[in-house]
Order: structure tokens, then C-alpha cells, then sequence
């Protein structure tokens, strides 16, 4: 993954001027959404990615701001972070991974997972995600609402921020897409809404625009989170 990201970086910056995004070679998208953050999202396969597994890369206005990769069953996997230049990557040491399946089966899918960062050290999520049992259609695609709420710690047990709000979850395509959040920290709180607005497919007018069209003038929060 590491080399598919900073293929990105390399890329990140030729997009902008040809307003089309460039997926790396070998890696084939499938969808475009444009969300309310002022933001925009691609999501693909590559052909060295196995057993159902996908990656989504965001832009902002400035440009390209993340990579990330999840498996078949939406735990997320990796992730490269391009403000802050660091990657977190799944540890084999999580005892709880995150669980589209548990979710869908149960409407509440618990979970405590690390991750490693040669960047910023390791870091613990524990949380959970529920279904509301609400059924929401936009722009066409139907996806089932979701609650959450997640501590973030630092390798040493120190509590660093948590985060609580609504998502939305794709059954057909195994993902979860943004929604309505809360990142709080010990002096301060930060709120975005990253609801989709539009989903564009292959061929239809938008696809893989480095311009997101929604939301944007307004200040957006700086205050970075992982998964």
C-alpha cells in the first residue's frame, strides 16, 4: 500500500490541472462521490489487492488529502494521511476488529483495534457501530443509517480524542460513507458534515473530478483523524 500511496503523492499534484483524477496503473475505479464537506472521493480496486479488499482516495480544494484501504468486510486496513505526511496500518495485535457482517447480522458491531504509525507510534480505537434501523435514499443509492461513537488512545493508554455521529452504510459496495461528526478533544470540539451528496458512476459526467462541488467557501475544520 505504501507504494500505491505515495504514487498518489507523486500524482496529487498533475490531477488538478487536467481536472480528471489519475488512479495509479493497475487499479480500476468504480464510483465517484461528491459529500457535502467540500470534498470529493474515489474509490477503486487494484489488481494487487485480494479477497474482496478496496480503496478510496479524497480530495479537497487544495488537492489530494487521503488514501485509505479497507477489507471485504469494511475493517479498515491502512491508511496515508498527505497533509500530515503519516501512515497507520492495521496491527495483528487488535482483538476487535471492525465488522460489516457483525453489524448487518446483529445492528451493533463492537470493536477495539491498534494501529501502527512509524509516524506517530501506535494508537488504540475502541467503539462501536449501530444500525438505526432507518433506510435512507440519495441521489438514487439506498444505504442504512448508522450510529457510532469511538475513544481514541495513544500507545501508552492516554486518551487522545473521541468522536460520535451518524453515518451511512453500503451493503451492495461493503462500505461505510461519511455523515454527521463530532470530534472532541479535551479543550476544544470540532463538527463536519460529510454526507453525499451525488454518486457518479463510470461514463456519467463527474467522475474522477479533483473538483468538489459542495459545501466549499465555508471554513472546514483542520483536526485530522484516522480511520
Amino acid at each position: 500500500m505504501m507504494k500505491t500511496a505515495l504514487t498518489f503523492a507523486v500524482l496529487a499534484a498533475g490531477p488538478l490541472a487536467a481536472q480528471e483524477f489519475s488512479l495509479p496503473q493497475g487499479c480500476e475505479g468504480y464510483l465517484t462521490i461528491q459529500s457535502q464537506s467540500c470534498s470529493v472521493s474515489h474509490y477503486f480496486t487494484c489488481t494487487e489487492d485480494q479477497n474482496g479488499e478496496q480503496r478510496r482516495a479524497t480530495l479537497d480544494e487544495e488537492g489530494l488529502t487521503y488514501v485509505g484501504r479497507i477489507s471485504s468486510d469494511a475493517e479498515w486496513l491502512e491508511s496515508f494521511h498527505l497533509r500530515s505526511g503519516h501512515t497507520e496500518r492495521m496491527s495483528t495485535d487488535s482483538t476487535d476488529p471492525m465488522s460489516m457482517s457483525e453489524l448487518l447480522a446483529n445492528d451493533l458491531d463492537t470493536w477495539d483495534f491498534i494501529t501502527e504509525s512509524r509516524e506517530i507510534g501506535d494508537s488504540q480505537y475502541v467503539g462501536f457501530d449501530r444500525l438505526t434501523g432507518e433506510s435512507v435514499e440519495i441521489d438514487g443509492v439506498t444505504l442504512l443509517r448508522t450510529q457510532y461513537a469511538l475513544t481514541a488512545f495513544d500507545g501508552d493508554g492516554n486518551e487522545m480524542w473521541k468522536s460520535e455521529g451518524s453515518e451511512y452504510v453500503s451493503p451492495e459496495w461493503r462500505m461505510f460513507i461519511g455523515g454527521t461528526s463530532s470530534y472532541i478533544t479535551s479543550d476544544d470540539r470540532f463538527d463536519s458534515d460529510d454526507t453525499p451528496v451525488e454518486f457518479i458512476f463510470p461514463g456519467e459526467s463527474g467522475y474522477l473530478s479533483v473538483n468538489p462541488k459542495f459545501g466549499c467557501g465555508v471554513q472546514m475544520s483542520s483536526f485530522e483523524v484516522s480511520p
